[in-house]
């Protein structure tokens, strides 16, 4: 037997028996995978799965990538591949519903044409006019096509949720129907203040330019059935009929996206009292809010002394800073959620705060927060307020972080379980309902993120922080289905080194005391030795002989505070360095030890056996 083996027939049969192994293997476990990573990378979610479950019509992805040009950029050649491998899973999910072409279009060629035909982005790769295509376009049958120019490598956390959205977008024929109900003048008006025409907010054109906008009067009893969000602005004094109308619309699977406020600056009503002012300019929905386990405190406005805006003030136009008004960075933002994830600022003026209820049986997930800096203030203080600083001045922090947006989510009960006179059979509760709620909404006005200039009658905008955005991504969000909504943040393919960021900061923590304390040392001796080496009255740099051995020992000592500082900054790397010399033990000593130490306890039994 042993001479069949190692002869040439034998050698040749198990060359044979491997490729048919390989061969059959690929035919009988083709969609056989294996997922593990920890974040489940290149499992599709259920949400996903949903989508691709419910496709009608085909669609063709063509995956436009420049493979050639990239051959020496692997952070993006390992994202290419991750992409790529998501997308095939895709395509397998589908069940033939979904052709995946991947495509290199070379320079010049027509599968450049193509790619610039689609939208897709090619971004200069070099002086020489190298470019690179790195997208993504989806066609449906009918030809209507939908593409994602360029994927950045800082969003990798909603690749899915991207690739997800483009597949509902061309499952669906029409465009989403947003449904407006507002009481503020988004469509423009008449200021009776300055006795002219007002246009529309800019905010409303850009929702314009992604969704069909249906208006909505004040007093309807039912959002229309073809509307996928209803945008609520400034609810003041809303009839009965309109609550329980837009109650039942989130009860059946509505999504809603509420702006409140507790003192709206860009109300156009004017009060009278101090009472009245803040009164008249507050705007809720308590009634259903109270039923989804959220509230809002219409007489309370967030001051913060971190994020309080600069503004003029006097005739002068002295600046001082207006606590009330708040200029909002990107880390008050959830970076998780695919509404806020991707901002970078936003302003807010006269907020209020969101809060859940106790025994709420919805999530309540704050998107935007104000610093622990910040603390509640009587609304009717902002109605004749002439300087700021008197706010800053009386301002005293909780330590907590206010909820200003948040997004509703879960179980709940209607408002109105026993329904309203006249309508009893309406709906008494949902298993899921999905609401953004906003405690402001100056943030809507034009002056508060966006310069709008005329160019030849046409509005120009140039928007100076993420507002308009915030809105746009809202509404993007809640007007794809549940399962699309699911898709969240997913996590990236290359991950950091937790360990060794661990041991850097255990050993920063360690040496930072010594580090500092070193560094003055050293500054001294620096300082003394200047003084001692310049120059006398009369310009001369004569030192006498106690200058000269107090000079040399200043020398000596600054040696040996530098030499201590370079073994103390050693030390930080040294844990570091120590784990990387475990892990070369593991990888190139321990494990051909242990394979040599097995194929001798091997060749030891065996002959014991002979013996």
């Amino acid at each position: 037997m042993k001479r069949v083996m190692y002869s040439g027939a034998g050698l040749l049969l198990i060359a044979l028996a491997v490729v048919a192994f390989n061969a059959l293997s690929s035919l009988v476990f083709t969609n056989a995978r294996l997922d593990l990573t920890e974040q489940k990378l290149y499992t599709i979610s259920e949400g996903t799965e949903t989508i691709l479950d419910s496709l009608q019509e085909p669609i063709e992805l063509q995956f436009f990538y420049s493979d050639n040009a990239t051959k020496e950029l692997v952070a993006l050649r390992n994202y290419a591949r991750r992409v790529e491998e998501l997308l095939r899973a895709y395509e397998r999910q589908a069940g033939g519903k979904l052709n995946l072409k991947v495509i290199d279009p070379e320079p010049f060629s027509e599968e450049e044409d193509r790619a610039a035909e689609l939208g897709l982005q090619a971004v200069p790769l070099n002086q020489g006019g190298d470019k690179v295509y790195f997208g993504l376009a989806g066609t449906r049958a009918d030809g209507q096509t939908q593409s994602i120019p360029f994927f950045p490598l800082d969003q990798e956390e909603f690749l899915e949720y991207e690739l997800s959205r483009l597949v509902q977008s061309l499952a669906s024929a029409q465009m989403p129907v947003v449904g407006v109900l507002s009481g503020l003048p988004l469509t423009g008006g008449f200021d009776m203040r300055i006795q002219q025409a007002t246009p529309p907010w800019m905010v409303l054109e850009n929702i314009r330019q992604l969704f069909h906008i249906e208006s909505l009067k004040r007093d309807v009893d039912m959002i229309p059935a073809n509307v996928s969000v209803l945008m609520l602005v400034h609810p003041k004094d809303l009839p009965e009929q309109t609550l329980y109308a837009i109650d039942q619309f989130v009860m059946r699977g509505g999504k809603l996206l509420a702006f409140v406020d507790p003192y709206s600056e860009a109300d156009p009503g004017m009060g009278i009292g101090p009472g009245e002012f803040g009164e008249g300019r507050a705007s809720d929905i308590e009634p259903l809010f109270e039923a989804w386990g959220v509230r809002m405190d219409s007489g309370q406005v967030i001051a913060d002394a971190s994020y309080a805006m600069s503004v003029g003030v006097g005739a002068e136009r002295r600046s001082v800073r207006h606590p009330g008004w708040l200029s909002l960075p990107q880390g008050t933002m959830d970076v998780e959620d695919v509404t806020t994830a991707s901002l970078e600022s936003m302003t807010m003026a006269t907020a209020g705060f969101l809060e859940p209820t106790e025994g709420a049986t919805t999530r309540f997930m704050p998107l935007i927060q104000s610093s622990s800096f910040a603390m509640p203030m009587a609304a009717e203080r902002f109605a004749f307020l002439e300087n700021p600083e008197e706010l800053l001045r009386d301002l005293e922090p909780t330590g907590e972080r206010y909820t200003l947006a948040a997004r509703i989510q879960g179980p709940a009960q209607s408002a109105y379980p026993d329904g309203i006179e006249g309508r009893k059979d309406g709906l008494k509760e949902s298993d899921n309902i999905n609401v953004i709620a906003v405690a402001d909404t100056d943030l809507l006005a034009d002056r508060m993120w966006v310069q709008v200039q005329d160019f030849f009658g046409q509005r120009m905008p140039q928007p100076w922080a993420d507002n308009g955005t915030f809105v746009v991504n809202a509404l993007d969000n809640l007007s794809g289905t549940d399962a699309l909504i699911s898709v969240r943040s997913r996590g990236r393919f290359a991950r950091p080194f937790v360990v060794v960021e661990e041991l850097q900061r255990q050993a920063e923590n360690r040496f930072r005391e010594k580090e500092q304390m070193l560094q003055q040392r050293l500054s001294a001796t620096e300082a003394q030795l200047a003084e001692l080496q310049g120059p006398d009255e009369n310009g001369a740099i004569e030192l006498s002989a106690e200058q000269q051995d107090a000079l040399q020992g200043y020398m000596q000592e600054k040696l040996r505070i530098r030499k201590e500082l370079r073994e103390v900054r050693y030390q930080l790397n040294a844990d570091i360095e120590a784990l990387g010399r475990v892990l070369k033990f593991f990888n190139i000593a321990l494990v051909p030890l242990l394979l040599t130490l097995g194929v001798l306890l091997a060749w030891l039994w065996r002959r014991r056996g002979k013996a």
